[in-house]
């Protein structure tokens, strides 16, 4: 029973720490309409590029907490509170707009090729509640899948549908995802991600140092 609670404790302390900064406004800090333009995906972009972005945004209003405990799930398509999660949630639930199930894809990729994942967690096998809502796992399967992308050079490089990850300090572990709302004053897409007051659209593309950088649709 101790080992058990023991698993327990770290899971939830990793999923508090993998995507929240210690200090945040609990008010999103999204620019005024006339500070932003919406733009066109381009013609021949994939019809799930427009699925992905689209779940992206929509999130916004609807997630408007920030939850980090570990909690069992539904398998496959499995989530927590459409009103509440993690910055991980954020990508998986936009994932799942476009057709994509990353709970169950990454489960089954880690239960055929469970070393090539992270083990920073002390676990001997996948779990299906947690494993899809770790950064760290995420940014392992989208690598494995060939979608890495560069991270350094300039904010040209990152394109709506492009999934982020960050090093908040630390250690602290972040993601989110661009999306096609251009900022006319720093001249770049926007960032949609939940870093503690719920799903928000910000120009935080270098806030941090990004340490991955994924394109799954064209």
């Amino acid at each position: 029973m101790r080992r058990i609670a023991t698993i327990s404790i770290l899971l939830g302390t990793f999923l508090n720490f993998s995507c929240r900064q210690q200090h945040f406004e609990a008010k999103p800090r999204t620019p005024p309409p006339e500070q932003t333009e919406t733009r066109p995906l381009p013609a021949n972009s994939s019809p799930k590029l427009a699925l992905l972005v689209a779940g992206t945004t929509e999130q916004i209003g609807k997630t408007t907490g920030y939850d980090p405990s570990y909690q069992s799930i539904d398998y496959p398509n499995g989530d927590v509170s459409i009103e509440t999660g993690v910055c991980s949630d954020v990508i998986v639930r936009a994932f799942r707009k476009a057709g994509i199930d990353l709970q169950k894809d990454i489960h089954e990729d880690m239960k055929e090729n469970f070393s090539a994942y992270p083990t920073r967690w002390g676990l001997s096998k996948p779990d299906a509640n947690i494993d899809h809502r770790r950064v760290p796992n995420l940014a392992t399967y989208f690598t494995r899948e060939g979608k890495s992308l560069i991270t350094s050079g300039s904010s040209d490089n990152f394109l709506p549908g492009d999934v982020v990850t960050w090093d908040l300090g630390m250690g602290v572990d972040h993601v989110g995802m661009v999306v096609n709302v251009w900022y006319k004053p720093s001249k770049r897409y926007l960032i949609v991600h939940n870093i503690g007051g719920g799903a928000r659209m910000e120009d935080v593309l270098f806030s941090w140092k990004i340490t991955g950088h994924y394109r799954y649709f064209q």
